[in-house]
């Protein structure tokens, strides 16, 4: 049970991320009037219905903000070669600047050899080794959508970061790896000593106590409890897992009761995740406009 003299202050997504979209907006209205409709494809292999609803949802966030969104829905039992040539033909295509696969995809699939096949240029999830090498150097190229919108949320409710103790639970290479990057770049919203913890680490726990910062990326539901933060501390929550419909975060809810501020259940991280998506897409088109002029 929370207790209800709980003081965080509560950190949600939604007006971070509706920044983010009044930004990309405009952009896109400045593109468009230049001549150049910025399109963002989607790949859907496969009915399951989570997968299908969000790419609903992006389709449908793209069309208010002025993308093309074409779209290639494959069958459940499509071969990774079916995939590979959907992702050839928006390679090829010009009128494509940015796409995705939708993940999870059926078992037969390698989604990480999938990744490997999509233009660099053209990743708006980040997530293609060469981005991850350019962010890892410091070069311009499409951030991992959820630690770009990390980085936005602290930088929105002015959290310091620079030169803080902060400590990533979790090491995955769409969350974890690419946050601790991100994080610990030369940057007014970054600049921070970084500590990347995980389940080889057995007193991950020590570490996470003297953070100023924790950010939990795991998708273990409710591993990070308030024995494992310092009173005061930011605690951002970053990790999810779903049980059905069920969304269940990293961070205990109780945790509320010792951190000075903490991203809520629903609502935190998710919202600004999708706004990086697209902030990411129309970063695409308009070096793709820049290039061929």
């Amino acid at each position: 049970m929370r207790n209800e003299t709980t003081t965080a202050r509560l950190l949600p997504g939604t007006p971070v991320a509706d920044a983010v979209s009044a930004e990309v907006a405009d952009r896109v209205r400045a593109l468009r009037a230049a001549g150049t409709v910025p399109g963002l494809a989607t790949i859907l292999v496969g009915d399951d219905s989570a997968s299908a609803g969000y790419i609903r949802m992006k389709q449908q966030r793209a069309t208010e903000l002025g993308f093309a969104s074409p779209h290639i829905h494959l069958p459940a039992d499509a071969t990774q070669a079916d995939l590979v040539v959907a992702i050839d033909a928006f390679n090829r295509d010009p009128a494509v600047h940015a796409m995705l696969v939708q993940h999870p995809a059926p078992p037969q699939i390698n989604y990480a050899d999938a990744i490997l096949t999509i233009d660099p240029d053209k990743d708006v999830d980040g997530l293609h080794p060469l981005n991850l090498g350019r962010l890892a150097a410091g070069l311009l190229g499409p951030v991992p959508c959820t630690p770009a919108g990390i980085e936005a949320l602290l930088a929105y409710y002015q959290i310091p970061v620079a030169g803080r103790d902060v400590v990533i639970l979790g090491r995955g290479t769409t969350l974890g790896r690419p946050l601790a990057l991100l994080l610990s770049q030369k940057r007014p919203t970054a600049d921070a000593a970084v500590t990347v913890v995980h389940s080889g680490v057995p007193d991950w726990q020590e570490h996470t106590r003297r953070a100023d910062i924790v950010i939990a990326a795991v998708g273990v539901p409710g591993i990070l409890r308030p024995t494992h933060i310092r009173p005061g501390a930011v605690v951002i929550g970053g990790g999810v897992r779903y049980e059905g419909r069920r969304l269940l975060p990293d961070v205990d809810e109780a945790c509320a009761d010792v951190a000075a501020a903490i991203t809520p259940r629903v609502g935190g991280v998710g919202p600004t995740t999708v706004a990086m998506l697209f902030r990411n897409a129309i970063d695409l088109a308009e070096r793709a406009v820049g290039a061929s002029r």
